[in-house]
């Protein structure tokens, strides 16, 4: 069996796409207990609540009519499979396998891969050696242009592998990323940057590189600024379902309100457990296969 593949760009229609659920992911009460402080979770994940949660974002995904494929339990796997965009990387070749910048989630890549694998998607390459690169920090403006993230979890040398595998019919552009708050913090080019249609993105420019808000300017891409209050609360991590319909974690009132007066339909869930404790918003939580 062979799907259909291609999602180059960040707010098409989602039609596949790649979940670990929370049962897959947390497992059991002892896997939270060894594994959330070692992992830089704010605070220990209620499981109950964890599932609950989940269970609102996974109808909210279906809902669209997307395919939602559950990759389940990995051998190897943390508390941080659940946030299953980093792990791999899309690309008009094939799926790419990431040398994830977290060294506890180096084997993500792996099982995620051999998942999708079996089910048909194609696997270009992977990045190896001093190459590091993660889902999170890449974003797809059209099949020709792919912005990168440069900081603590991806490098020049996992772009230029990147690059090398996508060949010359892609431009992978990178930008600096800040200090922010180092190395152990989970802090993405998606971190501040949410594509929610061909014009239009919902943005935080403190943390962004100057040259590339001039780049995103001159593509004609009008800006949904989150206020420095809402930041930390991932008002920023905002997954476009399709074109201006979104999803977002509740708690970000102002975020929201400018959202929906940019004429974006849009979805909030709790995530209280599954997003702020281990800062992974919707964006993180999936991995788009098939965008329309």
């Amino acid at each position: 069996m062979t799907y259909d593949f291609g999602a180059f760009n960040n707010w098409g229609q989602l039609k596949k796409v790649a979940v670990r659920s929370v049962a897959s992911a947390f497992v059991s009460d002892a896997k939270i207990d060894a594994e959330w402080k070692d992992l830089n979770f704010h605070s220990r994940p209620n499981l109950e609540n964890a599932l609950k949660e989940y269970s609102i974002v996974e109808k909210i995904l279906k809902d669209t009519g997307a395919e939602v494929i559950d990759m389940g339990v990995g051998e190897g796997l943390t508390l941080d499979s659940l946030y299953t965009h980093d792990a791999l990387i899309i690309t008009p070749k094939g799926l790419v396998r990431p040398r994830m910048g977290k060294p506890q989630r180096r084997n993500e890549a792996a099982v995620n891969g051999a998942v999708l694998e079996k089910l048909g998607f194609p696997i270009a390459g992977e990045i190896s050696g001093d190459g590091k690169i993660e889902g999170g920090d890449l974003v797809w403006l059209d099949e020709n242009t792919l912005l990168a993230g440069v900081g603590y979890r991806t490098n020049q040398e996992g772009v230029r592998q990147l690059q090398a595998i996508c060949g010359s019919d892609v431009n992978v552009m990178w930008f600096d990323m800040p200090h922010y708050k180092g190395k152990s913090d989970v802090f993405h080019l998606m971190s501040c940057l949410s594509p929610l249609d061909a014009d239009l993105a919902v943005v935080y420019q403190p943390l962004m590189a100057g040259r590339l808000l001039e780049f995103l300017s001159s593509r004609g891409i009008k800006f949904i600024d989150v206020p420095d209050s809402e930041f930390e609360t991932m008002g920023c991590n905002v997954l476009a379902l399709g074109p201006r319909h979104a999803l977002m974690v509740a708690g970000n009132p102002i975020t929201e309100q400018r959202i929906r007066d940019a004429g974006v339909k849009l979805e909030v869930y709790e995530g209280y457990d599954i997003s702020r404790k281990g800062e992974g918003g919707p964006t993180c939580m999936t991995r788009p296969l098939v965008r329309g």
